[in-house]
């Protein structure tokens, strides 16, 4: 993988965003490898991403962001740079279901995926073995009605002693209290195996085959404090028939929810999303 610098850039729209931003790289000999985007016309907001080749800049990023500042402020900015030989570091969340956490670190163990898993949480001892075989800390944190309080801030030390930078919760089944939810918000992804805003909460699958549906999916979003509404960032479908029973949807489902989990980590691990309002602008 090429080292990049990753800008990217919400803002108000009005004339000349590209180009200060281009005329900047420019003047710094900034060369550009890859650039993205996107007018949201309804709401007047703008949103870019560009990919600087690191060795063309004569600086590192803290002077890249003391010299950009003005810019920033001049165009009323939300903006970061981050460097693609930094890889985030990632904790796995899971609970019994194996197919997200399986695939996530295949993906990580064949270098699919440019990050740093630098633990696994969870509320069962079941999928240890596996993930010790990959030399990854797992950390067993039971939660019950009695103990939920005292569970979940022991996982935000466990989060604070990584130096956590995205949360994946690879089929989770506990929710996340409020408070934790705003401490990491924009940091903690989820994948729900329903193509949301439909059949939300507990038994998806049951829920849809009760309605008789021909297409089941899965939607992959950030976690905050109102259940199943964070903003959206990958989804799929797959088709099914009147002849497929819950089993068979389950089956066919788990193929949807590791791919669009796969999916929606990539997306974030290389700074393609941006979060505005409860949506997100994804580049691909």
């Amino acid at each position: 993988m090429e080292h990049t610098y990753r800008l990217v850039i919400s803002c108000p729209d009005r004339v000349g965003i590209v180009a200060k931003v281009s005329n900047f790289l420019s003047t710094y000999n900034g060369w550009i490898t890859e650039a993205s985007h996107h007018s949201d016309t309804q709401n007047g907001w703008f949103f870019m991403r560009h990919e600087i080749k690191a060795t063309s800049i004569p600086f590192g990023l803290e002077q890249f962001r003391a010299a950009f500042e003005p810019i920033a402020r001049e165009f009323n900015m939300n903006w970061h740079i981050a460097d693609s030989a930094q890889p985030k570091k990632v904790i796995l969340m899971c609970s019994k279901e194996s197919h997200c956490v399986a695939d996530l670190l295949h993906r990580w163990h064949s270098k699919e995926i440019n990050a740093e898993i630098v633990a696994v949480i969870s509320n069962h001892e079941d999928l240890r073995r596996m993930v010790e075989w990959h030399e990854i800390p797992y950390h067993h944190v039971p939660v019950s009605k009695e103990n939920k309080e005292e569970a979940f801030a022991h996982i935000d030390e466990l989060f604070d002693k990584y130096e956590v930078d995205v949360v994946v919760l690879a089929r989770y089944m506990q929710i996340l209290p409020g408070g934790l939810c705003e401490k990491h918000a924009g940091k903690v992804i989820n994948i729900h195996h329903s193509f949301l805003p439909s059949f939300a909460g507990a038994r998806p699958y049951h829920q849809a085959y009760s309605r008789g549906v021909k297409l089941i999916g899965a939607t992959c979003h950030y976690v905050t404090q109102d259940l199943d509404e964070g903003p959206i960032i990958e989804q799929d479908v797959i088709r099914i028939t009147h002849s497929d029973s819950i089993e068979d949807m389950v089956r066919l489902g788990k193929d949807v929810e590791k791919n669009v989990l796969a999916r929606g980590l990539r997306s974030h691990i290389e700074d393609r999303v941006i979060t505005y309002e409860n949506k997100t602008v994804v580049f691909d």
